[in-house]
């Protein structure tokens, strides 16, 4: 889950001006990023074997 911390970092790394679309994509990524540590951290990750066998299913 996101932190107050971690927005207000986010923002403070943004140039003086920018767009609320450069604002929301930072914070959907710092989002992604974070959800994808929790499941790391719970054991939710596949091998690069799995992941190969999924993506051959997905390519067909």
């Amino acid at each position: 889950m996101l932190s107050k911390e971690k927005i207000l970092q986010t923002l403070k790394d943004l140039p003086d001006t920018f767009s609320i679309d450069e604002l929301f994509d930072r914070i959907v990524l710092l989002h992604k990023i974070e959800l994808g540590l929790e499941q790391s951290e719970s054991g939710q990750i596949n091998t690069t074997d799995q992941a190969k066998d999924k993506l051959q299913k997905w390519l067909k």
